[in-house]
């Protein structure tokens, strides 16, 4: 049995994918789960947008690589679901072992987040990016042990919104008076000041939920 599980973070250019296209066309951010790819080869997306969702809609609509696209609102989110014809650059790393979490599309540039076990399934997953196009490695650490529990895992944050959580808190966002504004944190995690809000407020509603019941 292998103990070690590393967290990765990949950064993706150059993809013509769909979803990179269209963010790159219309200047948005979009958060997706990792696609489900089908027997018929079709990829199942899942994603949503904060800002541009209706223009994103519509350059998605009129991409022939596209079918199916769905959408629904919640709260100030436009959720979508569809097919693509189009593989997936993660598909490239999930071969190679890499297990991806979340993926975010922001005007064409990606950045995957997800898991490998072991260093020399690591090393398989770098090669596979070394002859994808684009990809390179931002970041790599350890993944906490069942003794020390990642807090996505023990409070059921998701990992973006952990992300903001902890950056906001390092940087002294919430420190009275605060050390930084939103836009500041944003720019840390390459984000939009809204999407940084929109994570941050739905983290703190997850965690005081929990701990107020």
């Amino acid at each position: 049995m292998i103990d070690e599980c590393l967290v990765v973070e990949f950064s993706v250019t150059g993809d013509d994918c769909p979803l990179a296209d269209a963010t790159r066309k219309t200047n948005t951010t979009v958060d997706a789960r990792p696609p489900q790819l089908r027997h018929d080869d079709n990829a199942l997306l899942r994603f949503s947008a904060s800002k541009g969702a209706e223009e994103l809609a519509e350059t998605l609509d009129t991409d022939d690589r596209i079918r199916y696209l769905h959408t629904s609102s919640t709260d100030s989110r436009t959720n979508f679901r569809c097919l693509s014809k189009h593989p997936c650059v993660v598909h490239e790393l999930t071969d190679a072992g890499f297990m991806a979490e979340t993926l975010q599309y922001r005007e064409g540039v990606e950045r995957h987040t997800g898991a490998v076990v072991g260093h020399d399934v690591l090393q398989g997953v770098l090669a596979a990016a070394a002859e994808t196009v684009g990809v390179s490695l931002e970041r790599v650490f350890p993944l906490g042990s069942e003794d020390d529990e990642a807090v996505a895992q023990r409070w059921d944050v998701t990992p973006a919104q952990e992300s903001a959580l902890r950056k906001a808190l390092d940087m002294g966002y919430f420190a009275v008076p605060k050390k930084v504004t939103a836009s500041e944190v944003a720019e840390e995690l390459g984000i939009s000041k809204s999407a940084f809000l929109e994570r941050l407020r739905r983290g703190q509603a997850v965690l005081f939920e929990q701990v107020f019941g």
